[in-house]
């Protein structure tokens, strides 16, 4: 391989690691976020009725539980995802950065 195509393969290569950190980044940003609005959509789907009498929200009673435990599956596979987001974003910043050497060293 020439050293001309050699540097390219290394800067697409950098650039391709540089947006894969950017969408690991973008993606921890919503899995907190999602965490963030999961939780509020809790807490006033609980409080939303209390004051009602038991009669006349007995539909909705009916959906209540299921609607939370599908929220509660949701919210367990967003809290896996944030346990395993910083070191996905760790690793890809490593990468980042060694690609950026191997770059520099093509370049002298």
């Amino acid at each position: 391989m020439s050293a001309k195509s050699e540097y390219d393969a290394a800067y697409f290569t950098l650039l391709r690691a540089r947006e894969e950190r950017d969408d690991l980044l973008h993606y921890a940003d919503f899995l907190v976020a999602e965490q963030e609005r999961l939780d509020r959509f809790v807490e006033q789907t609980q409080a939303s009725f209390e004051d009602l009498p038991r009669k006349v929200r007995r539909p909705i009673d009916a959906t209540t539980k299921p609607l939370l435990e599908a929220v509660g599956r949701r919210r367990a596979v967003v809290l896996d995802e944030r346990r395993r987001s910083d070191e996905r974003v760790a690793n890809a910043e490593a990468f980042v950065n060694e690609c950026e050497q191997e770059l520099e060293t093509l370049r002298r």
